[in-house]
């Protein structure tokens, strides 16, 4: 998964840490990153959770480590496909994304059934996420 850098060269996807006030990191964010220039950018279907988080954490956070994926379905779906140290073809990221969709859909049925409604609303967070544009560039 690629995208043009301001440079000219491509922008390829790569899971980072992200160190926040020098006390927190925050693991397997995905990011794009230029091999030429050293920019780096964090992918727009994640900042807004990504920001969601540090701005929780506060101007003093206290020393603590988070793992990103546990709170962002992008995240999660990359670090599952991330088990050869390759991030996926855009098909295979494609299908990844429908089974889990489709996964989270199951659950949306269940919750509703056991009328659990913090379920319900962690899984329509989690499907709201998956809809924000789709990663493939």
């Amino acid at each position: 998964m690629q995208k043009p850098c301001q440079c000219g060269d491509m922008m390829t996807m790569k899971l980072r840490t992200v160190i926040y006030s020098g006390k927190v990191e925050i693991d397997n964010v995905p990011i794009f990153s230029c091999n030429s220039c050293s920019k780096s950018e964090v992918i727009p279907e994640v900042k807004s959770d990504l920001t969601g988080l540090i701005s929780q954490l506060g101007s003093q956070p206290n020393k603590q480590t988070f793992l990103f994926n546990e709170c962002n379905e992008w995240a999660d779906l990359l670090v599952e496909a991330n088990g050869t140290k390759q991030l996926p073809s855009d098909v295979a990221m494609e299908e990844l994304m429908k089974g889990r969709i489709n996964a989270l859909l199951d659950m949306y049925l269940l919750a509703q059934s056991l009328d659990d409604k913090d379920w319900l609303e962690d899984v329509k967070k989690r499907l709201e996420q998956l809809s924000r544009r789709p990663l493939l560039t």
